[in-house]
């Protein structure tokens, strides 16, 4: 049983909703290599189960992630850190390997290795008194998972003033940097993730999937893209989608799931 995170699924057999990870490390919810590993089980774990159509990503009221774990990372030795760094680095990046769409709901702090969870997220919304940032530069380290994500996020440019300088980002930077999609009251952040992850739960979720498989290509999303519409033939929402649309316009369609 997972210590630092908590999973919460859809209720019932078939209804599709929306699934609830939360990082629960007191009292800042500090990244540790046992937290990155809970969060990437619970990552395929939503993968995994059709019911999902979306996932909120959340800390607390108070705080998403403060930072990595620095007490825990002194510790390591060289040969340590190298043995550990690939599975680290793939947990990190965790949400980006879930198919179905996914949302961090940040509240109070987002940095270091919070932050390079979020990244992985399709879309961020935080609270408007949040701090963002990648610090690891400060403490002789840099960012494992979220350097590359960041510059296509933001352009290469902004990305290196983040990680060179490991200055805090304030919530209207943030929103003008493109890091960041939507700033609301602190209070309301988690309503506002939920508000979005839960339109899709009448969506059909093979092109949702298909549509993000295409984004995390990079470069090679052009192959992607003719594999994953020409693999869309195959399925019931498919055949629903468009026959309801010829029928009776977009936005008609009943979804299944399949």
């Amino acid at each position: 049983m997972a210590e630092f995170v908590t999973l919460e699924l859809p209720a019932g057999d078939t209804a599709r909703g929306v699934a609830v990870l939360r990082m629960n490390r007191p009292p800042m919810n500090r990244i540790s290599v046992q937290l990155v590993r809970e969060m990437a089980a619970a990552a395929a774990t939503v993968a995994a189960d059709p019911r999902v159509a979306a996932l909120v990503v959340y800390g607390d009221e108070r705080v998403f992630a403060a930072g990595d774990e620095l007490a825990e990372l002194s510790e390591l030795s060289p040969e340590q850190a190298a043995a550990m760094a690939a599975d680290l680095q793939a947990g990190l990046g965790c949400l980006a390997e879930v198919p179905q769409p996914t949302v961090a709901a940040i509240s109070g702090y987002c940095l270091g290795a919070g932050l390079e969870l979020a990244l992985g997220a399709d879309r961020r919304i935080i609270g408007d008194n949040v701090k963002l940032g990648l610090p690891q530069i400060r403490s002789g380290l840099i960012p494992l998972a979220g350097i590359r994500r960041l510059s296509l996020l933001i352009g290469p440019g902004p990305a290196k003033d983040l990680v060179y300088t490991g200055r805090f980002v304030e919530p209207e930077e943030a929103m003008a940097l493109g890091l960041v999609d939507e700033v609301v009251a602190p209070d309301e952040v988690y309503n506002a993730a939920m508000r979005w992850a839960r339109q899709f739960s009448a969506g059909p979720t093979r092109a949702l999937a298909a549509a993000k498989a295409v984004f995390e290509a990079g470069p090679h999303g052009l192959n992607r893209a003719q594999t994953e519409w020409a693999g869309l033939f195959t399925t019931e929402d498919r055949r629903i989608g468009t026959e309801s649309y010829l029928a009776e316009g977009p936005g008609s369609a009943a979804f299944v799931g399949r």
